[in-house]
């Protein structure tokens, strides 16, 4: 056993979260309304601190043992959101889950994509890993087929990968443009983005003043969308599970290289 010097704590809600219960926020919400016990004690604190290996939670007096973790791919159709659920009563991705009929734990989304884009979306109930692969630092490639409603040149595909500054001042840059194939008055392009700001791709292009028709994504690093239809749900292969963890690392550990390089060195 671990002296209890060396033992790792963590807060309530996230102990939840790890444990693939439910959201940390959703966590929150049942701490604070009296429903989670650790050790038998009621706790309302979503910040108290557990010993995950070693300490009882229970919600509404049933003990939560750690969950089978779950890892699932989903191409996402247009006109869905990604919440689990909706005030406005709209369709949400978890209705696919039902239609795949999948026993699940809770899950997630990693990243999202907004109503009107489709394609790739990953789900998972491991909370560390989803935020590590959505996380803007791990600069893992995310390709998305663009339509927009006119016909791209060199200069504006410049435009985007040099940036655009949008009206709240963020700069918003693709790091890679290319054109697919283009119609008299409109296009599909090719873009690569390698961090993931809100509405990312149609901001860029609103404020260029050009429509965005369609988006769908198709690959988040290795992963690739591949010929899984439009509503349909499967899990991660082991191998693509490890392949996207090791791509996600490797730039990790390439940005730390640049940036202690990068660092004035003291004599």
């Amino acid at each position: 056993m671990k002296p209890e010097s060396s033992v790792r704590r963590i807060g309530l809600a996230r102990a939840l979260s790890k444990l693939g219960y439910c959201s940390r926020s959703h966590a929150a919400e049942l701490i604070h309304a009296g429903h989670v016990s650790l050790n038998g004690k009621v706790r309302r604190d979503a910040e108290t601190p557990v010993r995950l290996e070693q300490d009882r939670i229970a919600v509404d007096d049933r003990l939560i043992r750690p969950s089978e973790q779950i890892y699932l791919m989903v191409n996402k159709p247009h006109g869905m959101v990604t919440t689990a659920s909706d005030e406005k009563n709209r369709e949400t991705v978890y209705s696919l889950l039902g239609k795949a009929n999948e026993s699940l734990a809770w899950v997630a989304p990693v990243g999202r994509l907004d109503k009107a884009s489709e394609g790739l979306l990953l789900l998972t109930n491991d909370s560390e890993w989803g935020a590590r692969i959505a996380a803007p630092e791990t600069h893992l490639d995310k390709t998305y087929h663009v339509q927009i409603g006119t016909v791209m040149n060199d200069a504006t595909a410049q435009v985007l990968v040099r940036g655009v500054q949008a009206k709240d001042g963020e700069v918003l840059r693709a790091k890679r443009v290319r054109a697919l194939r283009s119609g008299p008055k409109n296009c599909w392009l090719e873009i690569v983005l390698d961090e993931g700001k809100n509405r990312h791709i149609r901001r860029m292009f609103k404020e260029l003043g050009v429509q965005v028709l369609r988006l769908v994504r198709i690959s988040i690093g290795p992963l690739e969308l591949g010929d899984l239809k439009k509503g349909e749900v499967r899990p991660l292969a082991d191998a693509e599970k490890q392949l996207i963890d090791r791509k996600g690392l490797r730039r990790r550990i390439l940005l730390c290289t640049c940036l202690l390089f990068a660092s004035p060195r003291l004599s």
